[in-house]
């Protein structure tokens, strides 16, 4: 009772206590006249697809924990010293490896036929014949009586949508990450899913699984999505068998690298913009859209800035092992978390090279008149200010949600999902003038915030309550 009363008189103090009003942050009206300057060179340079370019074809595809993963590391620390970052560095980052060596599908029996299918990350290796069972969505799946499926194939069978904020993504890439575990408990011998694409390709989109614990994992594959249709049609005619054989697993762990750039600010080099996008790749395509772009916008964003001599330090960080579990950008936030308020504000590329569309920010209302200053500057862009709207993209969610402020500069990803993960992702697939907005974009948002005078609201989120 004494603690509770303690606690009541401590809140009434704060209550009576007047408030300290936020100095508003604002953008000094010089840095907003470079910043025009600044989009214009940022169109008209084609710095951002020679990167991309570069990586692409230098390297190819990534797979986290791959020859190309540490070949991909070289490459970056390289280009980042070839353009002129003051300080470069590496840090650890370690995760299971996982490998693919090949795989196959057939349906077998009277309509014997070839499926093209391909391996979910983390899916164990093993061959099945089995039947199919279909169902139309995850739900479904779900719903089925435990051991309903023992020694059958579940097949899930729900077609993304097409959105220009890919939200449908969320039931296609719940399927991919839940629906393996869902199959075990229903006692299949092996899961197949209609890719997470919206596609009409006979190319399968991969992406990473999780068996939940406990459960023993079994082969998890996607179909392309003709295949899926083909295979949905043979199980109305009738009771179809089919055939998966995966030769991949985990083999040991791996130590990859975050590769880190830095531009040293003129004024308040401790405070730091992040921006960035992961640097690995699934392993069918080149990694050009997910996430070739991201890494060479960002880079070339910063060199762009760098003439202006930013007051604060612009840190550009290539993530690793993002397809497989985020691994690169929570490694990141738990040797910088106690840094939280260095942390500026930060901003990731990792949804494709369509052009941007739309900027937001978690600012809080005090940082209001920055924010809109910065929205103008990118109105000439064809982009939107739309408060309330995304998120911090996937490595810097995760120090994000210790405090971090972030900004949002929403890709049209109308078609993202048609080369999401598989072998059409490769450099050919992106504009070049879209990349340039998306350069120009970048720059002009890590200027704008570098100069800003105040802050966006990066601080320590306070710990949650403990039990009594």
């Amino acid at each position: 009772m004494r603690f509770s009363l303690s606690i009541a008189a401590l809140t009434l103090a704060i209550a009576a206590t007047p408030a300290v009003a936020q100095k508003a942050t604002t953008i000094p009206e010089s840095a907003v006249a470079n910043a025009a300057t600044l989009r214009e060179k940022a169109l008209a340079s084609d710095l951002g697809w020679k990167i991309t370019e570069s990586l692409t074809t230098e390297v190819g595809p990534r797979l986290a924990g791959s020859e190309a993963d540490a070949r991909a590391v070289a490459w970056a620390v390289a280009k980042f010293k070839q353009l002129g970052y003051d300080k470069v560095w590496t840090e650890p980052v370690t995760f299971p490896k996982w490998v693919r060596r090949s795989e196959h599908g057939e349906v077998v029996g009277a309509h014997a036929q070839k499926l093209y299918l391909t391996a979910l990350g983390g899916s164990p290796g093993g061959t099945v014949e089995a039947e199919v069972v279909r169902f139309p969505d995850l739900a479904a799946l779900q719903a089925a009586p435990d051991g309903s499926l023992a020694g059958k194939i579940a097949f899930v069978d729900y077609q993304m949508k097409k959105m220009r904020d890919g939200s449908d993504y969320r039931n296609g890439g719940g399927i991919r990450g839940r629906g393996p575990s869902a199959a075990v408990r229903k006692g299949a011998v092996a899961f197949l899913m209609r890719s997470a694409g919206t596609d009409n390709h006979r190319v399968p989109h991969t992406g990473a699984t999780r068996f939940e614990d406990g459960l023993k994992p079994i082969p998890a594959a996607a179909l392309s999505i003709p295949d899926a249709d083909q295979l949905a049609r043979l199980v109305a005619l009738g009771p179809t068998k089919v055939r998966v054989a995966l030769d991949c697993g985990f083999d040991g762990e791996y130590t990859s690298q975050n590769v880190i750039g830095e531009i040293r600010g003129s004024g308040k080099p401790d405070e730091v913009v992040l921006i960035g996008g992961h640097l690995d790749s699934w392993d069918h395509g080149t990694g050009a859209i997910d996430d070739g772009a991201g890494i060479g916008l960002s880079m070339a964003a910063a060199v762009l800035v760098k003439p202006l001599k930013p007051k604060r330090t612009i840190r550009v960080v290539a993530f690793s092992n993002e397809e497989q579990g985020l691994y690169g950008g929570r490694a990141y936030a738990e040797k910088y978390f106690k840094d939280v308020s260095k942390h500026h504000i930060a901003a990731e590329s990792d949804f494709g090279a369509g052009r941007i569309y739309a900027f937001s920010s978690s600012a809080p209302d005090y940082a209001k008149p920055a924010v809109e200053q910065i929205a103008k500057a990118l109105a000439p862009l064809g982009i939107e200010y739309a408060p309330g709207t995304g998120g911090p993209e996937s490595d810097i969610g995760a120090l994000a949600a210790r405090g971090m402020a972030w900004g949002y500069l929403g890709h049209d990803g109308t078609d993202y999902f048609d080369l999401h993960h598989n072998a059409d992702d490769t450099l050919d697939k992106i504009d070049p003038k879209a990349l340039a907005q998306n350069v120009a974009a970048y720059a002009v948002f890590t200027y704008l915030t570098a100069q800003s005078d105040g802050d966006f609201g990066s601080a320590p989120k306070a710990a949650e309550p403990r039990e009594r």
